[in-house]
């Protein structure tokens, strides 16, 4: 079964421009080490200086732990955290709370 997740951060407003330029740009380790742990459908949206993210996998908490354990992703969420306004754990965003869905 597929677990969906949302997020949401605040980038820094007077970085935003760099924020979305990483992400045109995401290091082909960063990306390799989601496919790993299974994250697909990985889309993030904008507005303004916030950001929304979603993404989808078969098992969201082994994901997490896959993503925390490994170290490009720790260098990455060390180069995003110069861009956002908190940084974000290593296991990743803070997950928000599903209210409605329409399959």
């Amino acid at each position: 079964m597929t677990q969906r997740a949302g997020f949401v951060l605040r980038v820094r407003p007077d970085r935003i421009d760099e924020y979305v330029r990483a992400h045109r740009e995401v290091w082909p380790e960063m990306l390799e080490a989601l496919t790993a742990a299974g994250v697909r459908n990985f889309t993030i949206f904008r507005a303004g200086n916030e950001v929304f993210g979603y993404f989808e996998s078969a098992d969201l908490e082994a994901a997490e732990a896959y993503l925390a354990a490994q170290e490009v992703s720790a260098r990455w969420q060390d180069t995003m955290a110069e861009l956002l306004e908190e940084r974000v754990p290593d296991q990743g965003p803070a997950r928000l709370p599903e209210i409605f869905r329409l399959d």
